[in-house]
């Protein structure tokens, strides 16, 4: 991803979990991944952060406590927001869903592959494109 910095990922799923990071050292991706399962985590992680914040967060919608729509919704109130792209990562196709995450500024939507070999190629673009892309400081 781009720079050294974290990536948060905010995801409930165990499977999921482990599929990402899987993914992340076969890919040899340097970014230390952070796991948050729910949204209420996820802010709180970025509330303690500001030093070091992510480069991104990969971001599902159906979890506990807070889904990644009500996270989003707390999300671009935060100081930090306008420099943290959100790429929803998510198994909704709902196109609702879709369109909500998009009126609420996410960078993406990408539906997550049930196939491994589909999910490695998968975040591999995702390494790609935000290698490449410039973030603000």
């Amino acid at each position: 991803m781009n720079s050294i910095k974290p990536v948060l990922l905010v995801e409930d799923d165990a499977v999921d979990i482990m599929t990402v990071k899987r993914c992340f050292k076969r890919l040899k991706i340097p970014n230390e991944l952070w796991v948050a399962e729910s949204g209420e985590d996820a802010l709180q992680r970025l509330n303690s952060c500001a030093e070091t914040p992510p480069c991104i967060v990969l971001l599902d919608i159906n979890m506990p406590r807070m889904n990644g729509l009500e996270f989003l919704k707390q999300f671009k109130n935060l100081p930090l927001a306008n420099k943290i792209p959100v790429i929803m990562l998510t198994s909704s196709n709902e196109e609702s869903d879709i369109d909500y995450c998009f009126s609420l500024g996410v960078a993406g939507y990408i539906l997550k592959p049930i196939d491994y070999e589909k999910f490695v190629e998968t975040i591999e673009v995702l390494d790609a494109y935000w290698s490449l892309s410039e973030l603000p400081k």
